[in-house]
């Protein structure tokens, strides 16, 4: 049986939306987007949505606008995949790297001993879907003593007069934090809507303002969908209008608008999104209940306390394995066909992070749950019998390689 790791969900609902979007002669930036992005507004109660073409380019041109220099400091996870990092370093500051706690998300302690005068930003990141702890990262910058800390320098810094939180929501649309969405629950929050995401756009991202006074959301809204189309004071919509060709570029601005086409895979998936939030449970509750039976599985954080996952990826973990055991496994059930993956190598031990100075020893924990994990396909269209086939897989595939450490 033949298991992918995480095909995107296309029902009719999706073909004919995009189909619609074909017809109607306009596929670019205009109304499909719009709708996309009150859709999400409506699910997470943000403040003000902005379609971007990926997560990466949301985050980058968010930091542009806080206005990082080369000395800025931006604080991160060593735990997660490359875009965050990139993101820092194209906006042109200093990516500072973390450890982890135990549910795989950053540190709230090592963000408080990593921070210095030079800290304009910290990006936490839901790992898997589980949303990290909002309030206490929140409750930190507000500190009086973090607070006076802060360094301002450019006139956005100075307006907020603290560290500024950038949420990577990448995996967590539909997660939630104190009964509440996520996308609220901090400055700023951006969603990948990648082809392997939840909800997705086959590329592309949502930025989510939910800034404090004395911000306008709505007109940060404004400032950011012109900063997406080159400071140009007409889309290319408008400008197709007849008699609407003359336009102004009103400042140096980006090319990372989202399009029509992309934006109707999205729509139409969100408007059932209610539903394949309750299909990913699904199989997110019957790997616990069949993981949970075996003493060397270490299940991965759903549903506690405040928080729940958006169900985004199962991370499991291995028990005593170490990291070629980890490979040699996955190994094993890859031949049975099931794409299993790992969520992730942690940034210092990849060659460039290396080159920039960054040592996985001084990560303790984001190593050791990388060298444990093995992220397991969590996606609507799989059904009991294919549910039950990754769990046979999985079991197996342990057992054969537990058997030759003996």
């Amino acid at each position: 049986m033949k298991i992918p790791f995480s095909p995107p969900y296309i029902d009719e609902s999706v073909v004919n939306e995009v189909v619609d979007a074909l017809r109607s002669g306009w596929i670019t930036t205009g109304p499909k987007v719009k709708a996309l992005e009150s859709e999400i507004m409506n699910l997470t109660g943000t403040k003000a949505a902005l379609g971007v073409n990926s997560w990466t380019s949301g985050a980058t041109m968010m930091l542009h606008w806080l206005g990082v220099k080369p000395d800025d400091e931006v604080i991160i996870p060593a735990y997660t995949y490359c875009a965050t990092a990139l993101a820092v370093l194209w906006a042109g500051a200093k990516v500072v790297m973390v450890d982890s706690g135990d549910d795989f998300n950053i540190s709230v302690d090592a963000i408080r001993k990593a921070i210095t005068p030079h800290t304009k930003a910290i990006i936490p990141v839901d790992i898997a879907g589980f949303p990290c702890d909002y309030e206490a990262i929140m409750a930190l910058v507000n500190e009086p003593g973090i607070r006076s800390m802060f360094k301002p320098e450019s006139d956005v810094q100075s307006r907020l007069g603290r560290i500024l939180v950038l949420n990577d929501s990448a995996h967590s649309l539909g997660a939630k934090y104190k009964e509440q969405y996520a996308g609220t629950n901090t400055d700023i929050t951006i969603f990948s809507l990648h082809a392997v995401k939840n909800v997705t756009t086959a590329e592309g991202g949502m930025i989510c303002f939910n800034m404090p006074e004395p911000f306008d959301n709505e007109q940060l809204y404004k400032e950011m969908r012109l900063m997406t189309l080159n400071c140009q004071t007409k889309d290319a919509f408008t400008k197709s209008q007849a008699g609407g060709w003359r336009y102004d570029i009103v400042g140096k601005g980006m090319k990372v608008n989202m399009a029509d086409v992309n934006a109707a895979i999205g729509l139409a998936q969100i408007r059932q999104y209610d539903k394949l939030l309750v299909e990913r449970k699904r199989i997110y509750e019957a790997y616990d209940a069949a993981f949970s039976k075996h003493e060397w599985a270490l299940l991965p954080p759903s549903h506690t306390g405040k928080k729940e996952s958006s169900y985004h990826v199962y991370a499991l973990r291995i028990k005593d394995f170490t990291e070629q055991q980890r490979d040699e496994m996955i190994k094993v059930i890859s031949q049975s066909e099931v794409a299993v993956n790992v969520h992730f190598v942690p940034l210092p031990m990849l060659s460039y992070f290396k080159e920039l100075g960054f040592d996985i020893a001084h990560y303790p924990n984001a190593f050791r749950h990388y060298e444990h994990e093995i992220s397991l396909p969590v996606y609507p269209q799989l059904d009991e019998e294919k549910v039950n086939f990754v769990i046979k897989t999985v079991v197996e595939a342990y057992q054969t390689i537990a058997a030759q450490s003996i």
